[in-house]
């Protein structure tokens, strides 16, 4: 007999094991019983007979109650209707806990009702898959960038200054000073990059704006990657190749978990292809040509930043991440360096997904002491809490780059969820810091 999780019973057909877990149902009358037992790795079905196991076991399996405690031992069996492929003959089974009566049933609950219980709400099968492709996602990222030689120097959260501007800041006291809790951790790993040539951090970052949209959260969590030398292909080509590496491995190893979410692994294997690269501009004038035809509607007018309805139809229209470059300086950041081509455009990159939206923001930076003295200036920021920011384009400056991908965003995207409130485990929204 071995202890065994239940995503492993698969191979073992024909073996002795003891699974410990919750149950999630419970069905049977008379002299059989049939418990699903989950475990976080998936669910199993747990066949208990009166005719194989003692009367104190078979009694301790009816006095289950729903998401009660218990381990059994038993003999594996594979079989293609049972859940995960495989189930479990019970010849022994202890209770561990008798849970009390659980307040989410199976009737329908409004989400003010999920999110509150939201540390009960993780347990459903829908939100366990979510968990557990995340899990997957930040291991590909990690995973893909480890091995292109990248190293990972995470970047502090308490922070002196904004990175994009004060308006969305959650100020705090740090001791007699006052500190900010992170938008980004950009500013830090272009200072790793100097030293250690290729970096990402990855951590949670935080935004004060007042935004109740599906696709916002207080608190979220960012992959940050910072490229020396690199120019605004290398970027794309990174970014790009990092997020199809992931979606390959999504759809290797996390095939129930998407069916347990009904999103089509189809939909996944057509944005594994050559992303369209296309200007703003470019970008801008089919926006405006759509808004004619009546294709959709917006307020979008050349020169602005792109809505929540401009990046639905971008990606309704082209079936798979598009990537938008060279924007107008006026929406782009203070440190993001010019198109030697055309001063007025910024070398930045959005990554677009279908449903989603942004889910990518990136550029080179501007690498000159002078012209980025002038920006932080010119945008009123002060220059004593950025002096360490400029000390980096005084000793060794070299062109550079990166981007910042939103990881609920991406977990949103490629499972079909709507609102990324459910792709974290316990978000921060503008109404909701409970529990």
């Amino acid at each position: 007999m071995r202890d065994a999780r239940v995503s492993e019973l698969s191979s073992l057909d024909g073996e002795t094991v003891r699974l410990r877990g919750w149950l999630y149902n419970a069905r049977g009358k008379g002299k059989l019983l049939f418990l699903l037992l989950r475990d976080g790795s998936g669910i199993c079905q747990c066949v208990t007979s009166a005719k194989a196991v003692s009367e104190e076991v078979f009694e301790a399996a009816k006095s289950l109650t729903q998401e009660s405690s218990f381990e059994v031992v038993g003999t594996v069996k594979l079989d293609e209707r049972a859940p995960g492929g495989a189930e479990l003959s019970v010849q022994e089974l202890k209770v561990i806990q008798i849970a009390d009566a659980y307040p989410i049933g199976k009737k329908e609950h409004g989400p003010n009702f999920l999110m509150a219980h939201r540390h009960l709400w993780l347990r459903s099968k829908k939100q366990m898959a979510l968990m557990r492709i995340r899990h997957r996602v930040v291991q590909s990222f990690r995973n893909y960038l480890d091995d292109d030689g990248f190293f990972c120097v995470d970047s502090p959260i308490f922070t002196p200054n904004a990175c994009e501007g004060t308006s969305t800041l959650f100020e705090t006291a740090y001791f007699e000073d006052t500190a900010y809790l992170t938008q980004s951790g950009q500013l830090y790993a272009e200072a790793s990059a100097m030293a250690l040539g290729k970096v990402y951090c990855f951590g949670p970052t935080f935004r004060a704006e007042k935004s109740k949209t599906r696709r916002h959260l207080t608190e979220f969590w960012m992959l940050e990657p910072e490229i020396a030398f690199a120019d605004l292909t290398q970027v794309c080509d990174v970014a790009e190749g990092m997020i199809r590496f992931t979606i390959r491995q999504v759809l290797k190893h996390c095939a129930q978990d998407l069916a347990d979410l009904e999103q089509p692994a189809e939909n996944l294997e057509a944005w594994d292809q050559d992303w369209p690269r296309l200007k703003y501009d470019d970008a801008a004038e089919l926006l405006i040509q759509w808004k004619a035809d009546g294709v959709y509607e917006s307020d979008f007018q050349p020169g602005d930043d792109l809505g929540a309805p401009d990046e639905t139809a971008l990606g309704k229209h082209f079936g798979c991440p598009v990537m938008v470059t060279h924007w107008p300086k006026e929406v782009k950041a203070f440190y993001m360096k010019r198109d030697p081509e055309d001063e007025s455009r910024a070398l930045g990159v959005d990554i677009i997904a279908p449903t989603a939206g942004e889910i990518v923001g990136g550029a080179v930076r501007e690498e000159d002491h002078d012209v980025l003295l002038g920006r932080i200036q010119e945008h009123g920021l002060p220059q004593e809490a950025f002096q360490w920011y400029l000390d980096l384009r005084k000793f060794g400056s070299v062109p550079h780059g990166g981007f910042g991908l939103g990881l609920e965003r991406t977990v949103s995207w490629l499972t079909g969820v709507e609102h990324v409130r459910e792709c974290i485990p316990f978000p921060r929204t503008l109404q909701r810091i409970y529990p």
